[in-house]
């Protein structure tokens, strides 16, 4: 459990605060889930500005 949650913050860490997916090239970040909707507005969006603290402290909190 232990390695699964240092990739885990690993990953949450690069994905929400490193990530080249916040460039404003695109409509407010990578699609997150594919739900074959015709608009790429369609799908949930990461937001640009997201910030990875909320995700490791969730992470910190529920995972022993």
């Amino acid at each position: 459990l232990a390695t699964i949650k240092k990739w885990l913050s690993l990953f949450l860490f690069r994905f929400f605060e490193i990530s080249q997916f916040k460039r404003s090239a695109v409509p407010n970040g990578p699609k997150v889930i594919s739900g074959g909707a015709l608009s790429p507005r369609g799908d949930w969006r990461a937001p640009s500005d997201g910030n990875a603290r909320v995700w490791l402290d969730e992470l910190e909190a529920n995972v022993p």
